[in-house]
């Protein structure tokens, strides 16, 4: 018994001595690390104890440790409200919508500017997708809203042919495909790069196999390249689904209006008002984010086995 203990110390002090040996030999590495460490422990962990705000009856003057415990009635209140529910299928539909009609763009642009050869076409074509990542939705949606105006240029191409004017912002039935287009527009050029990053890894040679096969280009994408970046794509894809209830506020929230709310209205911009647009309820606003989060957590770990049983591998592992 004594010898077992003294030879599981020896191997613990042997570990100990080895990771410091490894710190000493890493330590530039590690100081890289830093920043990024320091950042996370200050604005991620050290905030995790405001979870405790979804399970009490948060009261500033008394602060989180001092207020009322109530357990899970706010969870209970969210699924007994009508429009809570509304707004979660709401998100459900826009986010899955998301991943449906736009998550495929970002591949499809990879694969087509991988075709490119002109050296100098492909550059400008990079810019010119990627550019309309760094505007903000504020500029983007003001655009959209002077585009597709009423008297905007849309409709006056409408009207020249005879149609009818008509206000596509303000229409419930276009509302969600415009989310989509725009966001395929303003998004789809910057994620390309992860893929085109991916498809240049792709060994030349495999290419050249493909060729001697008999394989055309449409050929050589299907069964070279879709096929080599597939752990790629699953590993965006876990990502994405994992973010399945953010349906894209800042977008939602500057592209809404009166008329398409209820359409379009999303668990973020219902947080929104509740905690700035009425009697401020930080416990509820807090409930809701929980909620959120271990719904992506389940999701991140369902797809991530998916992933498994496919690849082999998986994001987490």
């Amino acid at each position: 018994m004594k010898t077992s203990m003294a030879k599981q110390k020896k191997s613990k002090s042997l570990l100990r001595r080895e990771w410091v040996k490894s710190m000493v030999q890493n330590r530039y590495l590690y100081l890289l690390m830093l920043p990024a460490i320091i950042y996370l422990v200050m604005i991620s962990y050290r905030a995790m104890y405001g979870i405790l705000l979804a399970f009490k009856d948060y009261n500033p003057k008394l602060g989180i440790m001092g207020s009322e415990w109530i357990g899970l009635k706010h969870f209970k209140n969210m699924f007994t409200d009508p429009y809570f529910r509304h707004v979660l299928l709401n998100t459900i539909l826009i986010s899955f919508g998301r991943i449906i009609f736009t998550f495929p763009f970002a591949i499809i642009i990879a694969i087509a500017f991988n075709e490119l050869k002109q050296r100098h076409l492909k550059k400008t074509l990079q810019t010119i997708y990627t550019f309309p990542h760094f505007l903000s939705w504020v500029i983007v949606s003001g655009v959209i809203f002077n585009f597709l105006d009423y008297t905007g240029p849309v409709n006056s191409m409408v009207a020249a042919f005879g149609g009818e004017r008509k206000v596509f912002l303000g229409d419930k039935k276009l509302i969600t495909p415009i989310l989509y287009i725009t966001d395929i527009w303003k998004e789809s050029g910057w994620k390309s790069i992860i893929y085109l990053a991916a498809i240049t890894g792709i060994n030349s040679e495999l290419y050249e196999a493909a060729e001697l096969d008999g394989a055309g280009r449409w050929g050589k994408i299907w069964h070279v390249t879709l096929p080599c970046i597939r752990g790629t794509i699953l590993v965006m894809l876990t990502m994405r689904v994992g973010q399945v209830l953010n349906a894209g506020f800042d977008q939602i929230f500057n592209m809404s209006n009166t008329v398409v709310q209820s359409t379009i209205d999303i668990l973020d911009t219902y947080v929104y008002r509740i905690t700035f647009q009425q009697t401020p309820d930080f416990s509820y606003s807090t409930a809701v984010g929980l909620f959120k989060s271990v719904i992506g957590f389940t999701m991140v770990i369902l797809v991530n086995k998916l992933s498994k049983k496919m690849e082999g591998t998986g994001i987490l592992d």
